[in-house]
């Protein structure tokens, strides 16, 4: 685990919400924090809420010491503006909406604690605080009920898409308060908040869904999940937290009780709970098991509403069941390890003849054509942009171009191939770097060359492309020429994995074609690898536009003293490391294949 220098900014903001009947198991949560916390850092505890007694107001008072002040803070004034936007059910309140507002209403924070209040904290707080989470929204830990019980697992993937695995516990949450500011996502849980009801977890559901993609998944003990196979071990708890109906002030056989009660009596409320314990009624604990059933009933219900959220966003028109189906092909492909595979069909297109092209074409009307062409080019490209079809987030590392330009070496560039536009982002962010009288030349597939008609054929022929071809004569024109590209020192944009898998976003196995004509000539492969995540708009098809993040790696240099063979070997296994680090860092998982990890062995 990463951990950041505070000493400078020391202050660890913790926020809790609860209303006026959980507000002595808030502060008994809160007396176990600062009964742990490191006294190193100071710590401003608040407590979002409504209508609380003063006896509460008093002990959050009495509670404060040279690094600790523990507040309520009324959100009367702010929830009556969105009060009749908030859907509640059960158990639930409108506390549970709460955590979405701290960023706004705490301009001060770059990032804050939130923890639900029927937790314990037996960790120091300032470690969690301490993470390094990158740009990711928010830090959390798996919700261990979703990735454990079946019908919740397809439920957040039939009806959120969200990989069981990757649905996070929002009742304890490290929150990258500058980024939901950024990028404005209260705005865009109330915009969800209008469109769809999710009726199962609520706000939870709504969080993973704006925070998919950048999230940082936390060490599983700082959210110990009581209700499901415990993800740590006892004595590594950070925060020990009484999810769902599993409250040691209702059940006297609830797990890990004890910490509760050694907190509990640590407070003014200690005499006041047990006496509530002892009179919950079998009536209320069977609603509890009513509860529980009723959630797994309308999970069920969900994944088959033919109203439910996926389906209103991937639509009912023909393209976006085509697009579902080309989905379901790519987790089939990968199952069955068919990495250099297209999902898509491409309809038969001729095979390319020598005669039929000059590779590098020195002519006059050539050059006019490729000038036009990449006119038309910029032209369409800035029209994607305009229209949000085309979203570069950022680029990062145009300085190892620059770099490379600057000593007139030129390089293979890889990037993994997801979209037809990821080529035009590839320009774009070869642009960025500065490589100025320097071109870059695409490896295209054969049926991109002779089987695309109309506008995107012209571009394919004009715009400095080196097509493949079945035709062995062709392919010897083509060897040449990308020879020749590389050796007066400009680009050519190889795609290694082979295939196209639409938005896939993992890397996949490499070929060895683009290590070989750089290890042949002597040049460095520049690995480019393209993170996305979605944006708040639908493309035509129902489905998100993603946004693009573009990361140029460092170059990867032919060794002189290595054989041919040797060479291309060890040049793909570093840019397929160079990906598999980025994939990981930019979505916070490890890298993992559904197929045999056998024959993924012999594929790497």
């Amino acid at each position: 685990m990463e951990i950041r220098d505070l000493t400078r900014r020391n202050v660890v903001p913790v926020f809790y919400a609860c209303d006026n009947r959980f507000a002595r198991y808030t502060l008994v949560s809160i007396t176990s924090l600062i009964a742990n916390a490191s006294k190193e850092y100071r710590y401003h505890i608040y407590i979002l809420s409504t209508g609380i007694e003063e006896k509460y107001k008093e002990y959050a008072k009495s509670l404060r010491t040279k690094n600790v002040i523990v507040e309520f803070v009324d959100m009367k004034d702010t929830m009556d503006q969105i009060a009749d936007k908030l859907p509640v059910r059960d158990y639930y309140s409108k506390t549970t909406y709460y955590r979405l507002f701290i960023p706004l209403m705490y301009p001060q924070y770059r990032r804050a604690i939130y923890i639900d209040s029927d937790t314990i904290v037996t960790g120091d707080i300032s470690e969690m605080f301490s993470v390094n989470i990158g740009r990711n929204y928010a830090a959390a830990c798996i919700d261990q009920p979703v990735h454990q019980m079946a019908i919740f697992t397809e439920y957040v993937e039939q009806v959120l898409g969200i990989k069981g695995r990757n649905y996070f516990n929002a009742g304890v949450m490290l929150i990258n308060c500058k980024q939901f500011r950024d990028n404005k996502l209260l705005d865009a849980f109330i915009e969800k908040l209008n469109l769809y009801t999710f009726v199962v977890a609520q706000d939870q559901d709504y969080l993973n869904l704006i925070c998919k993609d950048h999230v940082y998944y936390l060490d599983d003990r700082w959210n110990a999940q009581v209700i499901g196979e415990m993800a740590c071990k006892e004595k590594d708890f950070g925060i020990i937290h009484f999810n769902m109906a599993a409250k040691p002030w209702n059940y006297p056989d609830c797990r890990f009780a004890s910490y509760f009660w050694k907190y509990a009596q640590m407070t003014p409320f200690y005499d006041s709970i047990r006496e509530d314990m002892s009179k919950y009624t079998d009536e209320q604990r069977k609603r509890d098991d009513l509860s529980g059933e009723n959630l797994v009933n309308m999970a069920i219900s969900e994944i088959h509403n033919e109203h439910n959220y996926l389906r209103m966003m991937s639509g009912r028109d023909g393209r976006s069941e085509e697009r579902r189906e080309i989905l379901k092909k790519i987790e089939q492909y990968e199952r069955e390890g068919r990495f250099d595979e297209d999902v898509e069909d491409d309809p038969p297109a001729p095979v390319l003849m020598p005669e039929d092209i000059d590779y590098l074409p020195r002519n006059f009307t050539s050059r006019i054509q490729t000038k036009y062409a990449f006119k038309l080019a910029r032209w369409f490209v800035n029209l994607l942009i305009r229209k949000k079809q085309l979203i570069i987030k950022e680029i990062t590392g145009e300085e190892y171009l620059h770099e490379l330009k600057k000593n007139k070496v030129g390089a293979v560039l890889t990037c993994n191939h997801f979209n037809a536009n990821d080529s035009f982002a590839a320009q774009l962010a070869f642009e960025a770097a500065g490589v100025k009288k320097r071109r870059m030349y695409r490896v295209i597939r054969e049926g991109n060359y002779t089987g695309f008609p109309g506008f995107y054929g012209y571009l394919m022929r004009h715009c400095d492309t080196l097509p493949l071809s079945e035709n062995k004569d062709t392919m010897k024109k083509f060897i040449k020429a990308v020879d020749t590209v590389l050796q007066k020192g400009n680009y050519v944009l190889v795609y290694p994995e082979q295939s196209m898998w639409w938005n896939y976003r993992k890397p996949k196995p490499l070929q060895k074609g683009a290590f070989t004509f750089a290890a042949r000539n002597k040049k460095p492969v520049v690995p480019m690898f393209i993170t996305m995540n979605d944006s708040p708009i639908l493309d035509k098809e129902g489905f998100y536009v993603q946004e693009y993040s573009i990361h140029i790696c460092p170059p990867i240099y032919p060794d002189p003293a290595k054989r041919l063979a040797d060479n291309v070997q060890m040049m793909k296994k570093k840019n397929y490391e160079a990906w598999k680090n980025i994939y990981e860092e930019t979505y916070g998982v490890p890298l993992t294949y559904t197929c045999d990890p056998e024959l993924l062995k012999e594929k790497l």
